[in-house]
């Protein structure tokens, strides 16, 4: 909720600012005549109208601008999204960064393989990991698609411990190689 509300916030005064950029764009310019520009500071004295909406968009620019501060300031906001464990010595912390690359290093050993990519999800019953594949297309993609599921699932269980619920195998491609042919002359 707080994430929607921030978005909301940031777009209102981004519009807040694009107004006064454009306002100060066009006074530096030329484009608004001095003329005008005085009338309009004028009116700022005399009619509680224009007033009152000056004092309502700075006032909301002033709470906009304090909650981005705060926002910008506080600690711990930008810490990296892990899996926490608890121990009988402590607490344990795995970045998912950490199981993406533990995931890419078993599913690397694999023959056949050549790009690969891997996301990580968290859910109730463990680790979900999707793992996209480029393969030499020389292996039989099933059992190479067995083969990467059943190793990145053994070596991430193995290193860190945390039980992984589903391996998931997207074979994007196979890596096309160059044939040359003899020129007979």
């Amino acid at each position: 909720m707080a994430r929607v509300l921030d978005k909301l916030l940031l777009f209102i005064y981004s519009l807040i600012i694009l107004a006064a950029s454009f306002a100060a764009l066009g006074a530096a310019s030329g484009i608004i005549e001095s003329s005008d520009a005085i009338a309009s500071v004028r009116s700022l004295y005399d009619g509680w109208g224009v007033r009152t909406a000056v004092i309502i968009v700075s006032a909301v620019s002033l709470l906009i601008s304090l909650r981005f501060l705060y926002i910008a300031l506080r600690r711990g906001g930008g810490a990296a999204p892990s899996i926490d464990q608890r121990t009988d010595f402590g607490d344990i912390r795995i970045s998912l960064e950490t199981v993406e690359n533990l995931a890419l290093k078993a599913a690397s050993r694999q023959r056949g393989v050549q790009d690969l990519r891997a996301r990580i999800r968290v859910t109730d019953a463990g680790i979900d990991i999707s793992i996209r594949a480029v393969v030499d297309g020389d292996s039989p993609i099933p059992s190479l698609s067995e083969e990467i599921q059943r190793s990145v699932k053994d070596y991430v269980e193995e290193i860190t411990g945390i039980p992984v619920a589903n391996v998931a195998v997207f074979v994007a491609n196979i890596v096309r190689t160059q044939t040359f042919k003899n020129r007979v002359e």
